[in-house]
């Protein structure tokens, strides 16, 4: 189905690569996004309080700044083997969180879990960087993207309800496997092959160092995972504090959220290279504040609640698709490198959430992470309205 979207412009290898590629990456993030929707649960699984799996998650985010160093690496590596490698990474981190008796092992996996997942995400990041040229990649990637709503609507929903009907521990058991499963399928569907760079939109000779268009690119990136962060580590123990939602409720809510993702991952692949990348960062952050305003005002009513973290969200979504294919050309004629220095950015901006958005959680409620979250995309529309200023300047 995928492939339909990709006419016979698009190289072959793209249009045979995006399918298989697309499924192993819902795997992965089913497995990645399940812990804060059921932070709540899971912390009665280890008898520890939601504060103390803040800090765990940002340990764990302490993973993501090695994106830099991967991204180094990975340039000089056949995409697939990376891939390959970082998905029996994830799936090994996430036995190891399923086999943990207290959150100390359980920091281990999540971290060993981040860790690989990095080294696939550039794999994959760089894989499209070789065979698409920049002004049409934001399709690909819209395309490729559809995996973190999907990964929400059906892979997170699917370990919801395994663990609503035997325990968390055996969602992270499911989602090894599937995340094995899918390492074999990457193994036979993708060419073994090295790296070949396109041509970038700035001269070949153009430092690899940032420019201050490239930090602002990376402080609306971590702006942005800084605002999704602070609602998706507390909303789950709203709902379940204010409103006594269980797993398979929570299940729910996940699958109805994932939906509004992949309406705005679509939509970001048919639409962001025709209105600009930075234009449609910003106009994404400008949607995710005033919702994030109306969650400080409807804390106590469920339905328009979960209505305004839904369109957050999905303007989360739409903002961060549109912002990944910026990432390649960052530093030009080694896409990792940007890619790497781009996800760093994104993993500074959750672990710095993690924290204060559950402390303060405890202490006044959902109203003080969605002022948090308004702060952070904020943030992140200006910088990228920066961005979009210094290049068209240049």
């Amino acid at each position: 189905m995928l492939t339909r979207v990709l006419d016979e412009t698009y190289p072959p290898v793209v249009r045979r690569g995006v399918p298989p590629l697309t499924a192993a990456r819902l795997a992965t993030n089913a497995v990645y996004r399940f812990a804060p929707p059921f932070l709540a649960t899971i912390g009665r699984g280890l008898d520890v309080d939601l504060a103390d799996l803040g800090v765990a998650l940002a340990l764990t985010e302490l993973a993501g700044l090695a994106s830099p160093l991967v991204g180094r690496s990975i340039d000089r590596l056949p995409r697939r083997s990376a891939m390959v490698a970082g998905l029996i990474g994830i799936a090994a981190g996430s036995l190891m969180v399923a086999a943990s008796s207290g959150i100390a092992l359980f920091t281990v996996g999540l971290l060993l879990l981040g860790l690989t997942k990095v080294v696939f995400d550039v794999g994959l990041i760089s894989w499209t960087a070789d065979h698409v040229p920049y002004d049409r990649r934001g399709r690909v990637t819209g395309l490729l993207e559809t995996s973190w709503a999907l990964g929400l609507l059906i892979g997170v929903t699917l370990l919801g309800l395994v663990a609503a009907v035997s325990s968390w521990r055996w969602s992270y058991v499911v989602g090894a496997v599937g995340v094995v499963a899918m390492a074999g399928i990457v193994m036979a569907r993708l060419d073994r092959e090295p790296a070949v760079h396109h041509a970038t939109a700035r001269p070949a000779a153009a430092a690899t160092r940032l420019d201050p268009a490239g930090w602002a690119a990376v402080i609306g990136m971590l702006g942005l995972t800084a605002a999704a962060q602070a609602l998706f580590v507390t909303f789950g123990a709203w709902l379940e504090d204010d409103f006594g939602f269980g797993t398979a409720a929570l299940s729910a809510v996940t699958f109805g959220i994932g939906g509004l993702e992949l309406v705005a991952s679509t939509t970001s692949a048919a639409r962001t290279d025709r209105w600009g990348k930075e234009r449609s960062v910003v106009g994404g952050a400008a949607v995710m504040i005033p919702c994030g305003l109306l969650l400080v005002v409807l804390q106590t009513h469920v339905g328009p609640g979960l209505l305004a973290l839904a369109v957050f969200i999905a303007a989360f979504e739409f903002s961060i698709v549109s912002t990944i294919p910026i990432g390649a050309e960052l530093s030009p004629g080694t896409p990792g490198r940007g890619i790497g220095a781009l996800l760093a950015a994104g993993t500074v901006g959750r672990m710095l959430m993690a924290v204060p958005a559950t402390v303060l959680y405890e202490a006044h409620g959902f109203r003080a992470p969605a002022l948090l979250a308004v702060a952070a995309a904020g943030l992140a529309g200006t910088a990228m309205l920066a961005r979009h200023r210094l290049r068209h300047h240049r």
